[in-house]
């Protein structure tokens, strides 16, 4: 599976700690195995899905697009604190 990453994916992977990454690593791993693993958005966020895990005990989100059967593109990655507007900003 091809995964493709947006500018804010990496900055926010570059503030995490090694621990984290690793936590990060398999979530990626869940998602490239079963794309559908995360909640499919609707209204003006329909195409994207979110996939919430764990992340040193605090709640984490991944917002992702399938752009086909072999590639994913990594939007965004945070707390749930402004996620999704942030999301939608991203998307426009």
């Amino acid at each position: 599976m091809r995964l493709f990453v947006t500018p804010s994916f990496v900055r926010a992977t570059k503030r995490l700690h090694a621990p984290q990454k690793l936590e990060l690593d398999a979530a990626l791993r869940a998602i490239s195995a079963d794309p559908s693993v995360g909640d499919a958005q609707v209204g003006d966020l329909a195409g994207i899905h979110v996939y919430k895990f764990r992340i040193s005990n605090q709640l984490c989100l991944l917002g992702y697009r399938v752009l086909d059967k072999q590639s994913l593109k990594l939007l965004t990655l945070g707390s749930h604190e402004n996620f999704y507007r942030d999301l939608k900003r991203l998307d426009n």
